[in-house]
């Protein structure tokens, strides 16, 4: 089956879904209109790029765009690549919101077949450091449509109770990285399942004895530093982790009707004791990781501002 990625400008999108009476309603999010036209599936996303899914990809693509598409062909990886993750069955896990005082710590694990690791690309993925928030927003939620993944979200509260029961964040991120692996396992087909690549955050033989149970398919995991420019499914797995975080940072942010930044800086340490200031500091704990430096960077801040 083919899969098509071009993109197109809004009046080539109004007069697409005209034209051919597309579904523009009860849409995954991110989706803007979809049909199926003869045996290919044609879905348009809001960042302007359509996709044509199918054996009749090449096709259809041609007739909707009014273009001559040629038949995709498969490439030889460069000769400098030193890592082949993206032309094998993959899963690739991440995460996010660990160097952050604010907001959760973000665990995903997703499967990229080797047919959609050349989808994936042409929509734009790569290494999340180098996006934006919206951009990400606007990739994960492409994503989650395409490939089977697994999102786990440990908020502050329960963050801070394992803290306190002694887990070290490097414990929490292996248990929840271990975790969202073997739920990606149960929802494919695991004799397809070539390789696993965890995006390196400790040596493999102390996430080994960390991890609850066993690790799955430990004979085919690797550990990989950078991951995410190394590996598609690993890329993917970050933009999904990032997009979560992001989302509960802005739901916080509304909910309280604050400035809620991201990171561990100077800057985060002043938010932070103005939200102390308007409520009090059980509701910053709510909101942080409490064993960060930045907590008693914050309560001296209070106290010098109440001594002047």
């Amino acid at each position: 089956m083919a899969n098509i990625v071009k993109t197109i400008d809004s009046q080539t999108i109004n007069n697409i879904i005209k034209q051919y009476k597309m579904d523009t309603e009860n849409l995954p999010t991110g989706t803007v209109a979809r049909k199926k036209i003869k045996s290919t599936q044609v879905q348009i996303y809001r960042s302007k790029k359509i996709m044509f899914q199918g054996k009749d990809a090449e096709q259809v693509a041609s007739e909707v765009l009014g273009q001559k598409i040629a038949p995709t062909s498969s490439s030889s990886p460069s000769p400098k690549k030193t890592h082949t993750f993206d032309l094998h069955n993959t899963i690739g896990s991440d995460e996010a919101g660990s160097g952050d005082y604010f907001g959760p710590l973000t665990v995903c694990a997703t499967y990229v077949s080797k047919k959609n690791a050349k989808l994936l690309k042409e929509l734009g993925v790569m290494d999340s450091k180098t996006l934006t928030d919206i951009k990400i927003v606007e990739l994960a939620e492409q994503i989650i449509q395409i490939c089977p993944h697994s999102l786990i979200v440990l908020d502050n509260p329960n963050y801070n109770t394992k803290q306190l029961e002694g887990w070290s964040q490097v414990k929490m991120k292996a248990v929840l990285h271990n975790q969202a692996i073997k739920n990606v396992i149960s929802r494919i087909e695991e004799s397809e399942l070539e390789q696993i690549v965890i995006d390196q955050f400790v040596q493999a033989s102390t996430y080994e004895k960390y991890v609850i149970g066993k690790m799955p398919r430990k004979d085919i995991t690797f550990f990989e530093t950078k991951g995410e420019s190394k590996s598609i499914a690993i890329a993917a797995a970050s933009i999904i982790a990032r997009y979560a975080f992001v989302k509960h940072m802005d739901r916080l942010a509304k909910d309280l009707k604050v400035l809620i930044p991201k990171g561990a800086s100077n800057k985060v340490d002043l938010e932070a004791a103005k939200i102390v200031q308007k409520y009090d500091i059980q509701q910053l704990d709510e909101i942080t990781k409490k064993h960060f430096k930045n907590r008693d960077k914050v309560l001296d801040l209070i106290k010098r501002k109440r001594r002047n």
